[in-house]
């Protein structure tokens, strides 16, 4: 009778939370979805998202607003629940009813875990290690507006390391971690560093990490130096040189390690002619390459949100991936592709744009394009700090773009399939095969304010779909051929279901911190538990009804298709 009881209830939800999302736009037209099922055109990590810890102090400030609080690696409390919580933490399955959590074999389930984290920022290069071999004062950053980046040298205390990674540990997280690369160079006058990279005291740092058993993902060389640079520059050349001594460093110390850590370099942003010198001298000694997005300007300007649902400005940055992309696949690396650091707008973010809902149209949709280019990882500025963290600076509550991270986590696979949509250009669309599961995940994002848009299916490519009649258990396949829009036999469309994740803004407003998940507010409760991320079962035979201003995830776990069958 209880198990009724919620069967019952979990439809009647179903039917209320379809309802909702029907009824949001005045207008209303189609498109199609065309999905290219043959082959990947990419390869993620399993574990692709990542997120960013920053060196910045309190007192970094920007356009008269400091926004990074108590949020900087010297400072950030690593003692809170909802921290741990939120990176790998427990989410919760249900809400207080027994009967229906006795189906499943645990009440909580973890939220990334593993959840790749970087280490680093603009002040990366001004710090120092607090090894025995250091001989300076080991002081915390000054803010000094005469000093380059606004900052004095700032000092990482070994005990604060041995801090950070206990809570590493448990949060089960892999960390990346940025190394001061400028250590050693001098400032020249057209504004370059000159010289080779001095690696005495990070080498330490090193020894000193690799001799506590600490594990590290990988060690980056350096934080927007590449270029033209940000504040300065190393040249490609030079650049090269100290990557092959990061590497010979990390071939000495971890030469009785059996988890040998990645090379990362150069974290900046993207320039054809030095990133195509740069990885043509690296070819045997760089494992990624990575490179930073703030396609939309500073955080101060006022035309965000317009920037944000134009998709012709969420197109220009598709240059960068492309172009990256194809200085790999035409040279003898073996080096993959990362972005190391992506917050949009850069000096912070913009408060209540870029930590609110309107901000996951442009990450998801950049999730989306890295990962046709063949992006392994993508890592996000920031998890808590400035205007755009994850999580909010104060109390650490999950922002709008957290929840969609997660969904993205939990149900985009490693494979990529081209998709694109015809119908209108306000929709943009992504295809994967379904993480863990059978079948295809679609991503749809509706930047139309108006119209809702029902969305059919057709695939390029021999393709699936399975069906169960009641009598029987074996599984029985509709195979079609070539470019086919999708429609399933009338007799059995009743039986087969996809599962859909539809976000909205909290009373519609683009501007709010809350999100909603199939109508119903997304919020942990008083323990801090991420709550469970609950999917609307809809029959396959109906269109995708996509609201105006929202996002919609698809997992349609019969649809089979050969890039599907491909492993990564």
């Amino acid at each position: 009778m209880g198990f009724c009881f919620w069967v019952c209830f979990i439809s009647l939800l179903n039917f209320y939370s379809l309802s909702f999302v029907s009824s949001q736009a005045d207008a209303s037209a189609e498109g199609t979805v065309f999905i290219d099922g043959k082959a990947p055109i990419g390869r993620i990590d399993d574990d692709f998202i990542c997120a960013t810890l920053d060196w910045w102090p309190p007192e970094k400030c920007d356009y008269g607003t400091c926004s990074w609080g108590l949020a900087g690696l010297l400072n950030l409390d690593l003692n809170k629940n909802l921290f741990l919580n939120a990176v790998k933490g427990k989410a919760i399955l249900s809400h207080n009813n027994y009967s229906i959590l006795f189906i499943y074999q645990s009440l909580y389930f973890s939220a990334f875990s593993p959840l790749k984290i970087r280490l680093g920022g603009t002040l990366q290069d001004k710090v120092i290690y607090d090894t025995d071999d250091n001989q300076l004062p080991c002081t915390s950053f000054v803010k000094n507006t005469s000093e380059m980046f606004g900052f004095t040298q700032g000092c990482l205390p070994m005990n604060r390391w041995d801090d950070l990674n206990s809570f590493f540990q448990k949060a089960g997280a892999k960390v990346i971690f940025g190394l001061n690369a400028l250590a050693g160079r001098t400032i020249a006058s057209d504004g370059s560093a000159v010289g080779a990279w001095n690696y005495t005291n990070a080498e330490s740092f090193m020894q000193y990490t690799v001799d506590k058993n600490y594990t590290i993902h990988g060690w980056e060389l350096g934080n927007e130096l590449c270029g033209s640079g940000v504040g300065t520059r190393v040249s490609a050349d030079q650049y090269a040189a100290d990557t092959a001594a990061l590497q010979s460093i990390v071939q000495k110390i971890y030469q009785n390690v059996d988890l040998k850590p990645l090379i990362i370099t150069p974290g900046g942003f993207y320039d054809s002619d030095w990133f195509t010198e740069y990885i043509d001298k690296t070819n045997k000694s760089l494992d990624v390459v990575t490179h930073h997005i703030y396609n939309l300007g500073p955080g101060v300007d006022d035309h965000l949100v317009e920037k944000i649902l134009d998709p012709s400005v969420l197109e220009g940055v598709s240059g960068t991936f492309s172009g990256l992309h194809n200085i790999i696949k035409n040279s003898t690396t073996s080096a993959a592709a990362w972005v190391g650091e992506a917050g949009g707008a850069y000096n912070s973010g913009h408060n209540l744009v870029t930590n609110a809902f309107v901000f996951s149209f442009w990450y998801l949709d950049q999730l989306g394009m890295a990962s046709k280019y063949d992006t392994k990882t993508y890592c996000r500025q920031s998890l808590v700090g400035g205007n755009y963290g994850l999580l909010n600076t104060t109390n650490f509550e999950p922002n709008p773009d957290y929840y969609s991270a997660l969904l993205w986590h939990r149900l985009m696979g490693r494979n990529v399939l081209s998709t694109s949509f015809t119908g209108t250009d306000k929709i943009r669309s992504y295809t994967h095969c379904a993480k863990q599961s059978k079948g295809i995940t679609l991503l749809l994002i509706n930047l139309n304010n108006s119209t809702t848009v029902q969305a059919k299916l057709a695939f390029n490519s021999t393709m699936s779909l399975r069906h169960k009649h009641r009598s029987r258990i074996s599984h029985h396949k509709h195979r079609i051929h070539k470019t086919t829009i999708i429609k399933l036999p009338q007799g059995i469309d009743g039986k087969i279901r996809r599962e859909e994740y539809h976000l909205t803004a909290k009373d519609g407003n683009l501007q709010s911190q809350s999100m909603l998940l199939n109508g119903n507010i997304l919020s942990v409760n008083s323990s801090g538990i991420i709550p469970h991320l609950e999917p609307l079962r809809v029959k396959s035979a109906k269109p995708i009804m996509v609201a105006p201003l929202s996002i919609v995830f698809t997992h349609m776990p019969d649809v089979t298709v050969p890039a599907c069958k491909v492993q990564p």
